[in-house]
């Protein structure tokens, strides 16, 4: 189950809104097949497992065991179901890390596994494989996307200087912050961000994809200019004056009289955006942490740089720290929202 883990963190950027999943086959205590879901749309792990047997163990399939991370599919979606595909391989014991929690499988896997006449098991490493997954189970079970704020800020708590772009994090964090956009569904920022700073918001450092953009510009006030609106990444500006599509840029209209960041989170949950990076400003980030709708919080902090006069960082509530990590000057904490995770 461990190596079904580490099989399937392989897959995380590519397959949402899928959930990321391994599969191990073992035969008499040796592995003659494994495999992942790649991309999304293309075969599950289950499937690049069976495919993978070489020709001279295949005789060997029905007598091995099958370890995979996530219950498998009972239904058609892109692809047909995984437990058919397990049944008609004759596979005749199946280990697996935990249920999943997806209305279409939610047990139904299981269930045509046992009435196959397969012996099952269910979870192994139970909490480790949830918390792999945990975007895809927050994005089911709570109806909204995975949130994730991160910000960088200054030793003296300040995330720039007033009215002025400010480099904060060395080089190395922000290839790492790069990558981080490549596992993620899509990144937001508000108005006052997306007008001083002029993020493109794609991994330029980290090859994969690059996440939908989401600005906040209520007024739609935004300069058509800045690289925000090139239409070479999908992007969603989220306002109160139009809804409609450009290209790759799409407009979507907002109510004035509703929660503005529970509107947002219901629209991304119908968009199938299973998780969001918010990367600012201040005063954007400060509103999801006073509102609750978050999941996890990434500070990275400049142990030696002092700004003095400018933006304070946002102060996090009901928070717990699980991680550090530091990158030569910098120290990244990584916080989990209390409230939702006790």
């Amino acid at each position: 189950m461990q190596r079904c883990l580490q099989l399937a963190a392989m897959g995380a950027g590519k397959v949402a809104p899928n959930p990321i999943v391994g599969a191990v086959l073992v035969y008499e205590d040796r592995i003659i097949g494994e495999g992942y879901h790649q991309q999304f749309g293309e075969a599950h792990a289950e499937v690049s497992c069976i495919n993978s047997v070489a020709e001279a163990d295949r005789m060997l399939i029905k007598e091995s065991t099958l370890y995979v991370s996530l219950e498998p599919c009972a239904h058609f979606g892109k692809t047909p179901p995984c437990a058919d595909l397990i049944i008609k391989n004759k596979i005749p014991k199946v280990v697996i890390g935990c249920q999943d929690s997806f209305k279409e499988v939610a047990g139904k896997g299981i269930e045509r596994l046992k009435a196959a006449g397969i012996e099952v098991a269910v979870g192994i490493l139970e909490n480790e494989c949830i918390e792999l997954n945990r975007r895809f189970f927050v994005f089911h079970e709570m109806k909204r996307p995975y949130i994730i704020l991160k910000w960088a800020q200054s030793s003296d708590g300040k995330i720039a200087a007033e009215a002025k772009r400010t480099f904060i994090s060395n080089d190395f964090t922000n290839r790492l912050v790069h990558k981080w956009r490549t596992e993620e569904a899509a990144i937001m920022v508000g108005t006052n961000t997306a007008l001083l700073d002029d993020p493109a918001l794609t991994a330029r450092l980290w090859p994969g994809n690059n996440p939908v953009r989401l600005v906040i510009d209520t007024a739609l006030k935004l300069p058509l200019y800045l690289k925000l609106f090139d239409r070479t990444v999908k992007t969603v500006v989220f306002n109160f004056v139009k809804q409609g599509k450009d290209e790759n840029l799409n407009y979507y209209k907002l109510k004035k009289d509703e929660n503005i960041l529970l509107q947002i989170a219901g629209a991304l949950y119908e968009m199938n955006i299973q998780s969001v990076m918010v990367e600012g400003g201040a005063k954007l980030l400060q509103s999801f942490i006073e509102e609750g709708i978050w999941d996890e919080a990434w500070v990275i902090s400049n142990e030696q740089q002092i700004i003095c006069n400018g933006l304070n960082a946002p102060v996090l509530l009901n928070n717990k720290l699980y991680k550090q990590q530091k990158i030569k000057n910098d120290t990244i904490s990584f916080f989990r929202n209390a409230a939702i995770n006790k």
